[in-house]
């Protein structure tokens, strides 16, 4: 034999962890960039989640800001940083987010099991150098606003689940797929006003989203995530509701939800009934089948 070495043929594509470290990106940023859609991923067909093409990585790569401008494109920060990137005070960049004027990108709780948001950097560079955003920055808060903030307004949380139900919406495939996106920010009972039949309901929940932060199911920090993940405004409970519905008349043309078979019913014996006391008929059979032989 030949002193040469194999080499296999090189994937097409690649998990997330290995798409991270060719993109020279940690977890979490490579996590947000595909949720921003800076990396375009793949459902990956036999394990069922997702992976990125190869030629996907190397357009990345090919990029003259790489690796530096991919990564600033999905910096996140807290409070303080977004603070600093447009110029005010940590309170005032709060009462700016509560307002929804600033969006938060991600969530986390800490150890306390307090509420962190993070916004895109990139995002707070931009409203601070837009001109007409000059009035929030400085001077007394416009009346209008400060009486929101009075009667405890904080968009926070519904402006995160649009964002995040866009970034949901876009990774499904399908009809049912995507009413299991708008189902998971609907409560349990919600869902069920819209959807009576269980099978159906029992379909739909397979593609519900799972929680965007880990966290043992039952416990405090996992009811705060659910909270923050199902809508608690009307008007976006209604649009929720109306496109669930709509998605779900969508869906069952394409395909109805999966039934089990129905059971047969055993098939009545034909012919007249054995007399009382007397062997059955396939009894008869064997005792005469076993004269034969002995005869």
């Amino acid at each position: 034999m030949s002193g040469d070495t194999v080499t296999r043929p090189r994937s097409a594509s690649c998990a997330p962890s290995r798409a991270a470290k060719e993109l020279e990106l940690k977890r979490s940023e490579f996590d947000l960039a595909v949720h921003l859609g800076r990396i375009r991923t793949m459902p990956d067909e036999g394990g069922g989640g997702r992976r990125v093409a190869r030629a996907e990585i190397e357009r990345l790569r090919s990029d003259p800001g790489f690796p530096e401008a991919l990564r600033a494109s999905a910096l996140a920060v807290g409070t303080g940083e977004g603070a600093a990137i447009v110029g005010v005070p940590a309170a005032r960049f709060t009462r700016l987010a509560r307002l929804g004027l600033v969006v938060p990108v991600r969530f986390y709780l800490n150890r306390y099991r307090v509420v962190v948001w993070l916004y895109l950097a990139d995002e707070l560079k931009q409203f601070a150098t837009d001109g007409t955003n000059a009035f929030l920055l400085t001077g007394r808060t416009p009346e209008v606003l400060r009486s929101r903030l009075a009667a405890g307004v904080d968009l926070r949380p519904r402006n995160w689940r649009g964002r995040h139900l866009g970034f949901l919406h876009r990774q499904a495939e399908s009809p049912w797929q995507r009413a299991g996106v708008l189902a998971g920010f609907l409560d349990p009972l919600q869902v069920a006003e819209i959807v009576e039949d269980a099978y159906e309901r029992s379909h739909l929940n397979r593609f519900r989203p799972g929680p965007p932060a880990h966290c043992t199911p039952g416990t405090p920090a996992a009811r705060l995530v659910e909270k923050i993940m199902t809508a608690d405004d009307p008007d976006e409970i209604d649009w929720l509701k109306h496109d669930l519905e709509r998605t779900l008349g969508e869906a069952r043309a394409e395909q109805p939800a999966p039934r089990p078979f129905p059971t047969r019913a055993p098939t009545p014996p034909t012919g007249p009934p054995d007399p009382p006391g007397e062997p059955d008929r396939q009894t008869r059979g064997l005792l005469n089948w076993l004269r034969r032989r002995e005869g």
